[in-house]
């Protein structure tokens, strides 16, 4: 199966994100709606990536490269029926391309009752460096994860 992905480039496309982000785990728990899901994809601060898998689409990406963490994966989200498929570790590491040659490090969160998720984030090199608790939805913990390559001060991209 070959994985691409690409900057979003419409409207329906985000509609169809947002779709499946309020449809889905973790979203469902941490109750975010379709209008907030809309609004987070909407903000010009975001890129917004959308993954195909075979030319069809397979889910979405919301990359941060500007602010504090720069680098951060603040969202990916696959389709159902490509889930567990290689889809999200494909799209993780051409994602990571595009972050390493901007910054040494990639940061993303993961719910703490999302243990699918943070398994395969170990898998692939992140490490847990913080906890933020009740940081979403009361009663549930995100946990910070990060890959790196070397500190901000030895970073030659």
């Amino acid at each position: 199966m070959k994985i691409e992905i690409r900057l979003h480039q419409s409207q329906y496309e985000l509609e169809q994100a947002a779709a499946l982000m309020t449809g889905s785990e973790p979203w469902i728990t941490l109750k975010r709606n379709y209008q907030a899901a809309i609004a987070t994809l909407t903000d010009p601060i975001n890129e917004v990536y959308i993954i195909l898998a075979d030319r069809q689409p397979a889910g979405f990406a919301i990359l941060k490269m500007k602010g504090f963490l720069t680098g951060y994966i603040q969202t990916i989200a696959v389709e159902e029926k490509f889930r567990g498929s290689g889809v999200g570790s494909a799209a993780i590491a051409l994602l990571e391309e595009r972050i390493f040659r901007a910054c040494p490090n990639v940061f993303l969160c993961v719910s703490s009752f999302n243990t699918r998720a943070q398994q395969l984030y170990q898998k692939l090199g992140y490490q847990k460096v913080g906890i933020l608790t009740d940081y979403i939805e009361k009663g549930y913990d995100e946990w910070l994860m990060r890959k790196t390559r070397s500190s901000i001060n030895d970073f030659k991209g």
